[in-house]
């Protein structure tokens, strides 16, 4: 177990560990119990280590190989900002069928690791990620299927302010990772600014 990256109640306090009432088995694992409501809960904890491994993980590519994706409205500020913060290329809004896998589309981009937001809405992307081979990093809610999932990070994929602290939390690891920011230095924005402003 690694340590948490921010304070437990920062976490809770973004919604980041609310999930859906449908659990798929391959969430199983990450749920840490279900609620009155029905509700399943995420664990704090898994998430916070998908997150420091996942970081780890896409540090390793150079940023303009990495692409971050979201059709969902609330993960396209999240997604912009990580892009800024880390110089990996994004897509938020409509994902074009061919962008990664015909030569002839004018906006054809040939990036060497995926990362979405939500497997279901940004489905198109990983079905082109997995037909070129590239390795896909997912943000999953307790609903998500990951049979073409690589690595896994376990949250509320739907809440805005829960899309915009995770994307918060990996551009700031990947910088820590690549020794841009010192082990305990922060990003010089505060997760808020990540948020879709509504």
């Amino acid at each position: 177990m690694s340590e948490l990256l921010i304070p437990l109640d920062k976490y809770l306090a973004a919604g980041l560990h609310i999930g859906t009432q449908q659990k798929t088995k391959d969430m199983e694992r990450y749920i840490y119990r279900v609620r009155a409501d029905g509700l399943y809960v995420l664990d704090v904890r898994k998430t916070n280590d998908r997150i420091v491994s996942a970081a780890k993980f896409l540090a390793k590519f150079d940023p303009e190989n990495i692409l971050a994706v979201s059709t969902r409205q609330y993960g396209q500020t999240p997604v912009r900002r990580f892009g800024e913060l880390t110089g990996a290329r994004t897509i938020p809004g409509r994902f074009i069928p061919g962008t990664l896998t015909n030569p002839n589309y004018g906006k054809f981009i040939e990036p060497e690791v995926l990362m979405v937001t939500d497997p279901r809405s940004d489905s198109q992307a990983i079905i082109e990620a997995k037909q070129i081979g590239l390795p896909v990093v997912a943000l999953c809610d307790t609903e998500n299927l990951l049979g073409n999932v690589d690595i896994v990070i376990p949250v509320n994929n739907k809440g805005r302010k829960a899309i915009a602290l995770v994307y918060w939390l990996m551009a700031r690891q990947i910088l820590r990772e690549r020794e841009v920011l010192a082990p305990e230095e922060d990003l010089d924005i505060l997760p808020s600014e990540f948020e879709l402003k509504i």
